[in-house]
């Protein structure tokens, strides 16, 4: 096998070269030297430019096209003249895609568009409009703004109180700690609903009376915060307030309380992270009652909005209270026994539909063997996700113990609780770690009695409705959608404007099948950040995800409709193309065209919506395995069939090909020999021979070479391959031959 480095091409793509020819050459008037090597090309000299290959007479209405940049061809150069020599039709690769027209802020600047139409309409020349509808080469930093959050209208000099910590004695126990004589007393006094704390006589020290009246509070240490509590006493008396740890808090104004409900508001900054409330009233002779205790903060004004959100975590539901806090439970079981002396650390995201604080116990792993009423203290439950965390060490009456449980009813009415990335360690070692709920074996249980307020097992959700609070709105779903058809609508306008109504032909919808069918209804469904790779979600806009499947396509569909009219376009020559690739797949027995079909007649089921034609990307290439070209022939042919059946106008818009040899690599252009080249060349008259034999005359819209010439190895586009008919410096190729003789079915 003779090997050529195709270094300077095959021969000129006129004819104008070494010997006389036929061809009128006076297009071209540019110098150019003898290739080194002629000895397998000087045929090429006999060939005519490729549109005079067609067949008017059979085909009045067939297209050959070209895809070029509208930049090299505004310039009226080479490419320009190469273009009008060789074909009816050119299509921009890049100039008339969505990024390439619209700007961060929406604004849309059509020049290049225009002066690429003009330039074709003097030539005589029709356009192929590349595309209307694309998630890919989308602004997506303008189209992502326009779906973002509506902004509220707030007054800045507003605060409004977040509540960071409360335990409300009407409704909560008293489990916390508390030093006080054997002739004093508090608890809750429940047909008050308050605590109450009861001391006779009047103590040398007024913290021979002390004890907290709130625990486990989430400060976070610098901030600043308001403490609110409702006080009254038996007579006027003080109370001393100090908030943080056993070695360090902040210092509070005392508390002068009188015999009515009051409530205090004191504003303090904490000096460490969470801790405590230690009260003291030993000074104090009578009874103390406290109904809440509260540590707020202030911010400006936010809107809570409940927003449904993907997020994978366990949900406990508990309906009203019946007899007891412990009517429902849930449990974390751990292998191991807690041993006296024992440290335990744990940490876990929570949140309910409603603000509540809810207590603990320690059991063994034996439902109701109950070993101690404290476990890891309360845990506060906002209804936004909260982090809590704690620490502590097991007593020897806690010993024995190996699961928690929350008692749900501690919060008497019916609730649902969320708890995720829960991480319980005893002695530094972690039993239990559940990041993101993502571990269904994880030993959570849900002890309740049929007879008492339970609504179900706890169970994982990956779905819910959370409260957020945010100083602006999500648009809705009916918004999103709204707000896409019209920018849809306005991106079709003025690219139909932009044109005049020369453009009678357009991709409507590019690549809109995806290669994965999640429905299990035997077709591919559409391309979707759900099916993608999460580059790709990142980097395109996929209109359909807000639109819907079918609005989508019909929304372009009818933009290019109205506005092609209004713009000067005669209706009547309008011709709306879905494009897609891999049509002609083996892999899948040409699935996704028979999907494409399938997807054709939904969009057209309105009666209202056409699509007049499907368009093939034929990205292909010549495999040297015989088995393997076979195969791939075979499903050209019946990709041929299947769009003849369909009825609608067929059209190949992007046809190029590469080399891949017996070992399954691709071939670069500079290592194609003469051989390959050639079996190259026989494909395309292959193909172009099956598309005039199997396609109907009055279906045969056109061909449209995508690359004509060969891939330069900078490009992003099939780097460094043979794709074209010219080589890089515009000589012509086999390939050039093997199309020809495809047109004029030799």
């Amino acid at each position: 096998m003779k090997k050529i480095n195709y270094i300077l091409g095959c021969t000129l793509f006129s004819a104008a070269v070494l010997t006389t020819s036929c061809v009128d050459d006076s297009l071209f008037d540019f110098p150019v030297d003898k290739p080194a090597v002629l000895e397998q090309l000087e045929y090429l000299n006999d060939y005519d430019f490729l549109k005079s290959y067609v067949n008017r007479e059979t085909d009045p209405n067939f297209k050959l096209g070209g895809a070029i940049e509208a930049e090299d061809y505004i310039k009226k150069g080479l490419v320009y003249r190469l273009a009008n020599a060789n074909f009816d039709e050119i299509t921009a690769g890049n100039a008339m895609k969505y990024a390439s027209v619209v700007g961060n802020d929406g604004s849309m600047n059509f020049s290049t568009v225009s002066a690429f139409v003009k330039a074709a309409k003097e030539a005589g020349t029709t356009v192929y409009g590349h595309t209307l509808a694309w998630h890919s080469q989308q602004n997506t930093k303008y189209l992502n703004s326009l779906l973002a959050n509506k902004k509220i209208d707030i007054d800045p000099t507003k605060k409004v109180e977040i509540v960071d910590y409360e335990v409300d004695y009407s409704k909560s126990p008293y489990t916390f700690w508390k030093g006080i004589p054997a002739d004093a007393s508090i608890g809750i006094n429940s047909s008050l609903g308050c605590l109450e704390v009861v001391n006779p006589v009047v103590r040398d020290q007024n913290y021979n009376v002390q004890y907290h009246t709130a625990d486990n509070i989430t400060t976070k240490k610098g901030q600043s915060y308001s403490l609110k509590i409702m006080v009254k006493g038996s007579a006027a008396g003080t109370l001393t307030l100090g908030l943080g740890s056993w070695s360090e808090r902040a210092s509070l104004p005392s508390v002068n309380f009188t015999t009515d409900w009051k409530e205090f508001e004191l504003p303090f900054t904490a000096v460490v992270d969470g801790g405590h409330l230690m009260t003291q009233s030993g000074l104090f002779a009578g009874t103390i009652q406290i109904k809440y205790v509260k540590v707020v903060h202030y911010e400006a004004p936010k809107t809570e909005v409940e927003v449904e959100v993907e997020r994978r975590c366990i949900q406990v539901k508990s309906s009203d209270m019946v007899d007891a806090a412990w009517d429902t439970q849930f449990w974390i079981m751990t292998d191991q026994v807690f041993k006296e002396g024992d440290t335990w650390t744990v940490s876990m995201n929570v949140r309910a539909d409603k603000a509540a604080t809810i207590g603990t116990q320690i059991h063994t792993n034996v439902a109701g063997d109950y070993k101690h009423w404290a476990a890891i203290g309360s845990v506060p439950f906002a209804r936004k996700w909260t982090l809590f965390e704690a620490t502590g060490k097991f007593d020897a009456s806690m010993a024995g113990g190996s699961s928690i449980a929350f008692n749900m009813n501690d919060f008497k009415e019916a609730n649902a609780y969320y708890f995720d990335d829960i991480s319980f360690k005893v002695n530094g070692v972690e039993l239990i770690k559940n990041s993101s709920c993502d571990d269904d074996n994880m030993k959570v249980n849900y002890i309740a009695k049929e007879s008492r307020g339970t609504t179900g097992p706890a169970r994982f959700v990956d779905r819910l409705v959370e409260v957020q609070e945010l100083n602006s709105i999500p648009l809705t779903k009916e918004e999103k959608r709204d707000t896409l058809v019209w920018a849809m609508n306005n991106w079709v306008k003025g690219m139909m404007q932009a044109c005049g109504g020369y453009v009678t032909s357009w991709d409507v919808v590019n690549e809109a099948l995806s290669g994965v069918d999640k429905n299990s209804d035997g077709f591919y469904d559409l391309q979707s950040v759900k099916n993608v790779s999460a580059d790709d979600a990142k980097n395109n806009f996929y209109w359909q995800d807000n639109m819907g499947d079918t609005l989508y396509v019909r929304t372009a569909v009818a933009a290019a409709r109205k506005y092609f009219k209004e713009f000067e376009g005669d209706p009547a020559k309008l011709k709306l193309f879905i494009n897609d690739y891999n049509l002609e797949s083996d892999w899948d027995d040409n699935k996704k065209l028979k999907s494409l079909i399938h997807w054709i007649g939904t969009w057209e089921s309105d009666k209202v919506t056409k699509i007049d034609g499907i368009g093939t990307q034929m990205h292909i290439s010549y495999f040297a395995d015989p088995a393997t070209q076979k195969s791939k022939e075979e499903h050209i042919v019946e990709m041929f069939k299947l769009m003849a059946a369909s009825g609608k106008l067929v059209k190949i818009t992007e046809l190029d090909m590469g080399y891949v040899d017996g070992s399954g690599k691709s071939v670069k252009t500079a290592n194609l020999t003469d051989e390959q080249h050639r079996a190259m060349a026989g494909f395309y008259t292959f193909i172009i021979k099956k598309y005039f034999e199997i396609i109907p005359a009055a279906q045969r819209y056109g061909i449209t070479q995508w690359c004509m010439t060969d891939s330069p190895e900078s490009s992003s586009w099939r780097g460094g391959e043979p794709t074209g008919l010219w080589d890089a410096n515009y000589y012509r190729k086999h390939t050039y031959a093997g199309f020809a003789n495809g047109l004029s079915n030799k």
